[in-house]
């Protein structure tokens, strides 16, 4: 009987869309916008589509992933 281990669906995104690059993206452009432009609201305004940006691609995106089925069909390579 083979064990089903859920596969992530980012182990197949390149470095430069990791976790870790994404918030590492939004975290750099919105502390860069109050560092450059010291406008709170301007930062704000930055600030709201990365975020967005963000907690789609690191909550949403993986789930909708792994519900679809996608990654189902894929052999996971050691």
């Amino acid at each position: 009987m083979s064990e089903q281990q859920t596969i992530s669906p980012w182990e197949f995104k390149p470095w430069w869309c990791q976790p870790w690059s994404i918030i590492l993206t939004t975290v750099t452009l919105i502390t860069g916008s109050w560092l450059i432009f010291k406008i709170i609201w301007l930062t704000i305004l930055v600030a709201i589509p990365l975020s967005i940006w963000m907690g789609f691609f690191i909550f949403i995106w993986p789930q909708m992933m792994v519900r679809s089925g996608v990654l189902d069909n894929i052999e996971k390579h050691p």
